[in-house]
């Protein structure tokens, strides 16, 4: 267990890419410093198949596969990541308290990295079939549907690759956005088209998920013409976008609308020496990437602001 009254440099609470590259960095700086990570490290990517638009990975690289080079690559510089939940935050002048689960401890900048989760859709039947026919990772229950029909729910990156991985099992795919255009990058909507398993479903909404013991068919509604009718299926994939795990510190930190954390371009917060990093904070791009380039800039800051406080204090 960590030293609870000792006083760190840096605590990073999360270890999906933006966490462990902020580990990295922080590790390279010489700051005492150390990762906090609910679940296993590597966050939403570890879910994807495959990561096409990472650099130096000309062929792709799995998520899986990604995220063990990033943690492998922090544990050997010595980050440790402890397991435990941030519950709350509080800020004093010289110090900030992070509370995890029964436990406390203090740091003199905090990095929020927590990423997000996906988003339900809030129709009847999805609470209740969830692992018995509903699914938000076709990576993790693809292989259940080998020679069966199932449906994705969504018209992003996420839903078009999800869809295409899931080709490999389902005999048939059906891909249901609520629009007439999708936002899914174009590389990745000429294979959609192309793949004759998957069939879109245009201007439609899901309205209930229908079975009792497991899914057996979608209420579904066209936006445009009122039209309603059931479509069998064994599954249903939602990718609709994602929440974020922002919950801990809505009371302390400044959050948009939508839960995200309000940041600067130099990633700080309302509170002085609290950053943010990747897909927790309001920003135009979630990627892997961009994470991995926030961690390095949060870093940057605390060492700054530690370095201000010191000459001032």
């Amino acid at each position: 267990m960590k030293q609870k009254k000792k006083f760190w440099d840096l605590i990073i609470v999360g270890a999906g890419p933006a966490g462990l590259t902020a580990g990295i960095y922080a590790a390279r700086s010489r700051m005492e410093a150390f990762i906090i990570e609910r679940f296993s490290p590597g966050g939403q990517i570890m879910l994807s198949d495959w990561v096409e638009n990472y650099p130096g990975f000309p062929d792709g690289v799995s998520g899986v596969e990604l995220m063990d080079r990033m943690r492998r690559q922090a544990e050997g510089m010595g980050v440790e990541i402890v397991q435990g939940e941030a519950k709350g935050l509080e800020e004093y002048r010289d110090r900030k308290v992070l509370y995890v689960d029964a436990d406390w401890y203090q740091a003199r900048t905090i990095i929020i990295a927590t990423g997000t989760h996906p988003k339900n859709l809030g129709v009847p039947g999805e609470e209740k079939l969830i692992g018995k026919g509903v699914s938000y990772c076709a990576t993790c229950d693809g292989p259940f549907y080998k020679g069966q029909v199932v449906a994705v729910v969504g018209g992003g990156d996420t839903a078009v690759q999800e869809a295409l991985f899931l080709t490999r099992f389902a005999s048939k795919v059906y891909l249901i956005h609520r629009r007439d255009k999708l936002r899914a990058a174009p590389i990745l909507q000429e294979r959609l088209f192309q793949n004759p398993k998957i069939e879109v479903i245009w201007d439609t909404v899901v309205m209930e998920i229908k079975g009792e013991t497991a899914v057996d068919s979608l209420r579904l509604k066209n936006v445009k013409t009122g039209r309603e009718w059931d479509l069998k299926v064994s599954g249903v994939f939602i990718f609709i976008g994602v929440r974020p795990n922002s919950a801990f510190v809505r009371d302390v930190v400044d959050l948009d609308l939508y839960g995200f954390i309000i940041t600067n371009e130099n990633l700080e917060t309302n509170i002085p020496g609290v950053y943010a990093a990747g897909d927790v904070r309001r920003k135009s791009l979630r990627q892997v990437v961009t994470a991995c380039s926030d961690g390095a800039l949060a870093v940057h800051q605390a060492q700054n602001h530690i370095s201000r406080f010191h000459e001032t204090g």
